[in-house]
């Protein structure tokens, strides 16, 4: 519920969290918290320059690929690639050969210099010349205009050799490279200086400047009409030597056109000069820090107001990005005059979280609220890395973490520091803009993020702890919470199934809520599974005087398998004794001084969450903790109607991943929630549970130090891409001749080597992008490789990221 610029955060129907009575107050001069660099100051703070918040709402943010921080990303250049003196030569050689060969036709076959072998009469018109190109043998002309015969086979003998010096040399490297990998207009402008220089061949008398002969494309056209038509009329015709003349230019003009990409680039002009005619007639583009959006919807007083806002330092970029979303939501729901009553009523603090908090109160990475990106490190240029990832930040969001991330890593590799802390102080602060929702389970003794920066704080077996756990997510349906509980208790058994294990539980939290209108206390739980009758007998007695049969035949179905062979209900009660301590006795509904908190509040608020395992001695129920929180996160997520993104982080995720959790992971993606898996190895999964669990989750990491069993795992994951390879055999040359192996055995004298020669081999093979050594021994410390993939199915191969950078 919305009401006042706050949102009703309550945890569960009967027990709320509280949330401020109203809008909260800026302080006038609080002390400056440590901040990462580049980050807009907070709220009441005075500002390192006047127009720091503007300045960083006005930065360019271009569309990329997955994984690269894009405040202040600019696409690398592409590097000029040099071509190869071969590739030249290969391009001169067939050329300069051309030439050679049609020098020595033209000077001794040609009917241009040659003269006829017998007298020529009128009639002889295959041996005159034409109209287009007269000859002259002799020291006389030929009377009558015909067709030089021979000027077809020249033409033919001239394609023939034009063809051969096309397929011989390396135009299309010569091409490439010095026309179609150019920027427009230099590449139209390359191509229609080409096409110039090919006309000026086959029409030079229409550049005066030239002095060479003309290509015969023309002469054979018209040659060839008067053999075929046997007319000279045709030919003498102007319109059609013209429309001959035109052909001819278009067709030598049309493979510069396509390669100069004329009718593109024109497009592109034309496209540009509307826009700009558009751009002129209409009013200048505004940066984004004067709120350019709210003036185009028509509300230019709450645009002012939180213009002034930004220039004098009374918003941050946390308070920016959450009045952008609440805008965006505005406009989808239709209610814009809301949206600027509540801004003209309270400004920058307009929509304030339902804890007060307008920032966190310190920060250890570098986060761009807008993109909704942390960095985490940077990417390192490598051979094989894609052009976009040189010199480019990594950074992770929730378009990547939709899709979940398993990182697998030795302890003392940084999995904590350079990964989950940073990933949890993200979605923090997006949970403070109304777009993210955030459950941080943290490992024994090592709380994930400062106190502060949370909302509720559970700590299970910590007296102090302000709130407890309901071990049944407020859920109302027996069989939802009993395949919540049959999860954490038996689904890392191989003994005991999930399914069975779930019909157990049913059979009793049915028959005891339909008694006593809520479920049993663990404790209370532990005897009905044990089979006690002091706890089976007054529920039977209450079912019956109350006339429930089906209840009573639920619970009467347990009381005959209770002992039996196969029985699971001893197997439930050994493990929920693990939950039955002293230690736990005022948590999980036991009565203690903590409110219950229910997961399912993430589903309908923003809420930052933190739940802290137990220590000293409590690891195996810190793993059925764990196993607990994920199977509630899975039921509660799947809740429609909400707009914000759900994240679980579990910090250690040891013992917790299942069969089922797998497939439930899987589903994820299109709930708009993920989850967070930091593993020290592989091996804290069951092994049948490696191949679907790094098919279920999109994003790959594998710190420095990991075994090469794990990196054989992501080696397989990843897969093999197609590389060209080179290789070089020597092999010795052996001689026949004696002069020759005298030469060769005094150059061996000399140089001590035997004469070789090397044979040079380029193939196509198939190779594993990271092979399970490379994994183990060649990532550096305070590096990893990882490989991402967004919710829209977008990829980014895996790659070496330094997370120190």
């Amino acid at each position: 519920m919305d009401g006042e610029g706050t949102q009703d955060a309550r945890g569960t129907h009967a027990h709320p969290v509280p949330r401020p009575a109203g809008p909260p107050e800026v302080p006038a001069a609080p002390p400056r918290p440590a901040r990462a660099p580049g980050t807009p100051p907070a709220p009441g703070q005075p500002p390192r320059t006047p127009s720091a918040v503007a300045a960083w709402l006005d930065a360019a943010r271009p569309a990329a690929r997955p994984g690269i921080w894009r405040y202040g990303y600019q696409p690398p250049k592409r590097t000029t690639e040099r071509i190869a003196p071969v590739t030249v030569a290969g391009m001169l050689v067939p050329l300069a050969v051309a030439a050679l060969v049609w020098s020595l036709w033209q000077r001794g076959v040609t009917s241009y210099q040659m003269a006829p072998l017998r007298a020529f009469t009128p009639d002889d018109w295959w041996w005159a010349g034409t109209v287009v190109s007269p000859k002259v043998f002799e020291g006389r002309a030929v009377p009558a205009p015909g067709a030089e015969a021979l000027v077809v086979y020249e033409g033919i003998s001239f394609a023939v050799l034009a063809v051969a010096v096309v397929v011989l040399g390396s135009w299309r490297a010569i091409v490439r490279h010095y026309v179609a990998r150019r920027p427009q207009p230099a590449r139209a402008l390359t191509a229609a200086l080409l096409a110039l220089a090919a006309l000026g061949f086959v029409f030079p008398e229409a550049f005066p400047l030239v002095g060479w002969s003309p290509v015969p494309v023309v002469d054979p056209l018209l040659s060839l009409t008067v053999l075929i038509t046997d007319s000279y009329d045709l030919m003498a015709s102007s319109f059609y030597t013209n429309t001959l003349y035109a052909v001819v230019t278009l067709l030598v003009v049309w493979p510069f056109a396509r390669l100069g990409a004329w009718l593109p680039y024109a497009r592109e002009v034309l496209a540009r000069r509307r826009e700009s005619d558009a751009a002129d007639a209409s009013v200048p583009e505004r940066p984004r820090s004067q709120w350019p959006e709210l003036r185009d919807a028509g509300q230019p007083e709450a645009a002012e107001l939180l213009t002034a806002e930004v220039a004098g330092g009374r918003m941050n970029d946390v308070d920016c990005a959450r009045v952008e979303h609440a805008f965006a939501a505005a406009r989808r729901g239709a209610t814009p005059a809301d949206f600027r009553d509540t801004v003209l009523r309270q400004a920058g603090a307009a929509w304030t979280h339902p804890s007060g908090a307008r920032d966190l109160p310190r920060r250890t990475a570098r986060h761009d609220l807008l993109a909704g990106q942390v960095r985490i490190g940077g990417w390192v240029a490598a051979e094989g890395v894609p052009q976009p990832y040189h010199d480019a930040g990594a950074a992770l969001g929730p378009d990547v973490l939709g899709t979940s991330l398993l990182a697998v890593g030795p302890s003392g590799s940084g999995k904590t520091r350079t990964l989950v802390e940073p990933v949890t102080e993200a979605l923090a602060l997006q949970a403070l803009t109304g777009r993210c929702a955030v459950v941080a389970v943290s490992a024994p003794g090592s709380p994930l993020g400062a106190d502060d920066a949370f909302d509720v704080i559970v700590r299970i077996g910590d007296p102090s702890s302000v709130h407890d756990l309901d071990p049944y997510a407020e859920s109302d349906d027996p069989d939802e919470a009993a395949v919540m509980l049959a999860e954490a208790l038996a689904g890392d058994l191989d003994t005991v199934g999930t399914q069975g294990a779930a019909t157990t539980l049913a059979q009793l939290l049915g028959p005891f809520r339909a008694v006593h209108g809520r479920f049993p206390a663990l404790p209370e739980l532990r005897e009905l599974l044990e089979g006690e009758e002091a706890a089976l007998t007054p529920l039977r007695e209450a079912l019956a005087a109350s006339g429930d049969d089906v209840m009573r035949r639920e619970l009467d179905a347990r009381a005959r398998q209770t002992g039996t062979p196969g029985d699971p209900g001893r197997t439930l009660a050994d493990r929920l004794a693990l939950l039955n301590r002293p230690v736990f006795a005022d948590f999980f509904g036991g009565g203690g001084p903590g409110r219950p908190f229910s997961l399912r509040a993430v589903a309908h608020h923003p809420l930052r969450v933190r739940i802290d395992l137990p220590e000293h001695g409590h690891e195996e129920a810190g793993r059925l903790i764990t196993r607990l929180v994920l199977a509630q996160f899975h039921a509660v997520v799947r809740e429609g109607g909400r707009a914000h993104f759900v994240c679980l982080v579990l910090d250690d995720a040891t013992g917790t991943v299942t069969a089922e959790s797998v497939r439930r992971i899987q589903r994820l993606r299109s709930q708009n929630a993920g989850v967070l898996l930091a593993l020290r190895t592989v091996a804290d999964v069951p092994e049948a549970l490696h191949g679907p669990l790094y098919g279920a989750v999109g994003c790959r990491m594998a710190f420095s130090g990991v075994t090469t069993w794990d990196g054989n795992r992501f080696a397989q994951t990843w897969g093999t891409e197609w590389v060209e390879t080179t290789e070089v055999a020597k092999h010795t040359v052996f001689a026949d001749q004696p002069m020759t192996r005298a030469l060769h055995a005094l150059r061996k004298l000399v140089t001590g080597k035997a004469v070789t020669t090397d044979a040079v081999t380029v193939r196509q093979v198939e190779r594993e992008r990271w092979s399970a050594s490379e994994l183990a021994h060649a990532v550096p410390a305070g590096h990893a490789v990882l490989s991402l993939t967004n919710v829209k199915g977008e990829y980014t191969p895996p790659l070496l990221v330094d997370l120190r950078s």
